[in-house]
């Protein structure tokens, strides 16, 4: 009967501009899940065609303008308007979705099934009891990005599918949700953050009254990958959390993630949702495997350029809280926890204990390190103990024992600031032997002791720097090193700085050690301006020079020939050559060698004084038969010369001179 009369109705009224029929306005219809405002329904001529215009549609704060239902054919009747096959436009978001509708102003109750290529399907109902329910199949993330802006973003992509449910018992307001997403990825343009492949499943239950929502939610990651600047992510984890949700602020009261390599992880927050900070949370994470977690999380953020190489071992426990201002307080502990690098450069642990920390007030550091590795050198087990006052830190000494000596830190006093650790203090090296030493950085073997006195260490970003001398005793005489400067010593590309004088170095032993041939007598050295870079000399200035004073100077063929050697192709030996057979050594008046290295090249020189034929002398003969040794070639590859020096060295042979 309902049908009949607007049909009448329809036919006594003037026609509605624009649009013939019969115009109905409904106004605004509010729903706890959902309020539609500007419901307008046409209603046209004998089959009764029409369409459905809302102007806005809430829902959840989100709101969807100029919706319009073409429908082919309307159905109103005691049980409401209905339309089956209609086409809703919604500009910008969907041009041809086919949707079924129907709802009952009596009861406001009613339901959508809505189709789209685009969009999948969703089906959407009101009942009369206030319940409303959506479920959602094949909803691309990609069509979704034009509607949430943030996946848009991304470049999401892949399906969504979920249902979703409200409804009201006992005077609470409830919404359910779970589902999940298949075959998803995303993507930023500079291509830090990107995913593919990834399946996931999540459940939300969430239960209000008054304004504050009760929430507890699950998400769990089962296939897929991410690469979240700088670390890279395999599927696994799997987080549970509950809550609540009041007017402007979230509060996370418990959230537990389940990760390989993790006994328990778990976080809480307070989050102001108009600024997105944090006013109140901590984290606590215990048993962290370190041969798991390390490599993939802990590497990629404090070394990313070296991350590959970091190895790790032992267990970790963490405590962080944070409040207004920041981080407030951190606690690590570890559990023969240790760390090395490929390369064997740089190797610490096992090493056990406690690092506490507050923003405000002092603690106390303690570790118990079992031993470790700095290059060849192997360090002994040592205590660590330090006081720790905000950025700063103390310590009074620190005594890291090396092959038979100690490297003894004193008075250091450090602060930590964005661009990273400064501050001061001493350094003392207890005489460690130079035959251990050499024996463990694979040299030939010498005598003599290492030791050093260094009151004025300084650190700076990147950078450590000796105040003092280092004092190395050996071969009878010794070296002394100052003005020592390390950029950068434990990176990936280290820079080394300083000065060298050797004095009074015994021959005999030098040329002994390294199979040289045999030179009594003393020499003295300079190197100036000394770089290495990657550990490997880059620039110096060097001179190798007699020792002043009244000792025996001889000097063997052996030892002649090799330092005719290292002058090149072109060197001469200028001596009394008929009788050099008859004799195994000479005498000789000075040594002299020096190099000057810049670019790769050395540009070598000998005893002070020009020769009229450009050669310069290495080794001036005194004493009958007369020997000079002449070099001619003053620029050398510093590669070549070192190839030189090395075959030299590692031959046996006899030289032949002819």
């Amino acid at each position: 009967m309902l049908v009949t009369a607007l049909q009448a109705v329809a036919a006594s009224l003037p026609p509605v501009p624009g649009q013939a029929g019969l115009k109905l306005e409904l106004g605004r219809l509010a729903h706890p899940a959902a309020t539609l405002e500007g419901l307008a329904v046409y209603i046209g001529g004998e089959k009764l065609p029409g369409a459905v215009e809302l102007r806005r549609l809430i829902v959840s704060g989100h709101v969807i303008e100029n919706l319009r239902f073409d429908c082919p054919r309307l159905e109103v009747g005691d049980a409401g308007v209905g339309c089956r096959g209609a086409r809703l436009t919604i500009p910008g978001l969907l041009d041809d979705a086919r949707v079924d509708l129907g709802f009952n102003p009596a009861d406001r109750s009613g339901f959508i099934l809505a189709r789209d290529p685009q969009w999948g399907r969703l089906e959407a109902r009101l009942h009369a009891d206030g319940k409303a329910e959506v479920d959602v199949q094949a909803l691309p993330l990609e069509a979704l990005g034009r509607f949430v802006l943030p996946l848009a973003a991304y470049a999401a992509g892949g399906v969504l599918a979920g249902k979703l449910a409200y409804r009201s018992e006992h005077g609470e307001h409830v919404i359910t949700a779970e589902g999940g997403g298949d075959a998803g990825r995303f993507s930023t343009a500079d291509g830090l953050q990107a995913g593919e492949n990834l399946q996931f499943s999540f459940a939300l239950e969430a239960r209000s009254r008054d304004e504050t929502w009760h929430w507890q939610a699950g998400l769990d990651w089962s296939s897929g990958e991410a690469y979240l600047h700088p670390l890279y992510v395999v599927a696994g984890p799997s987080l549970r959390a509950r809550g609540r949700l009041a007017p402007r602020r979230l509060f996370i009261d418990q959230a537990a993630l389940v990760i390989q390599g993790i006994e328990s992880f778990e976080a809480s927050a307070e989050i102001d949702l108009d600024t997105a900070r944090i006013g109140k949370g901590s984290v606590t994470v215990e048993r962290i495997d370190l041969a798991q977690i390390g490599p993939r999380f802990i590497a990629p953020l404090v070394a990313p350029a070296q991350a590959e190489s970091i190895r790790f071992a032992g267990f970790m426990d963490l405590g962080v809280a944070i409040d207004a201002s920041g981080l407030s307080a951190f606690d690590l502990s570890f559990d023969q926890a240790g760390f090395s690098f490929a390369d064997s450069a740089l190797a610490v642990g096992p090493l056990s204990g406690v690092v506490p920390w507050r923003s405000v007030g002092e603690t106390r550091v303690a570790l118990q390190v079992d031993g470790g590795r700095w290059q060849e050198l192997q360090l002994g087990a040592f205590g660590l103990k330090a006081v720790v006052d905000g950025s700063r830190v103390r310590a009074r000494e620190i005594a890291i024992p090396i092959l038979d000596g100690r490297l003894l830190f004193t008075d250091l006093d450090l602060v930590h600031a964005r661009a990273g650790w400064s501050g001061r203090g001493g350094m003392v090296v207890e005489p460690i032997s130079m035959k251990l030493l050499t024996d463990a950085v694979g040299l030939p073997p010498m005598s003599g002791v290492l030791s050093a006195s260094m009151p004025g260490l300084s650190v700076r970003p990147g950078e450590v720097a000796l105040e003092g001398a280092l004092v190395i005793s050996l071969f009878d005489g010794y070296l002394r090193i100052t003005g020592l400067q390390v950029i950068e010593p434990f990176g990936s590309a280290p820079h080394l700085y300083g000065d060298i004088e050797a004095r009074n170095l015994d021959l005999f032993q030098l040329t002994e050690t390294f199979s040289f041939g045999s030179i009594s007598g003393f020499v003295d050295a300079d190197v100036r301006g000394l770089e290495l870079a990657r550990w490997a000399p880059v620039r110096f200035d060097a001179e190798v020079r007699s020792s002043p004073g009244d000792f025996a100077r001889r000097i063997s063929q052996r030892a002649v020939e090799n330092i005719g050697a290292l002058g090149g192709p072109g060197a001469a030996l200028a001596i009394q050559r008929g009788f050099l057979s008859f004799f195994d050594s000479f005498g000789y008046r000075e040594i002299g060698l020096s190099c000057k290295l810049s670019g790769n090249v050395c540009v070598m020189g000998g005893i002070a004084g020009e020769r009229g034929d450009a050669g310069f002398t290495i080794v001036q003969g005194g004493g009958v038969p007369a020997l000079n040794v002449i070099g001619y070639n003053r620029r050398v590859d510093w590669v070549e010369l070192v190839d030189r020096i090395k075959r030299v060295v590692e031959s046996n042979a006899a030289p032949v001179i002819k």
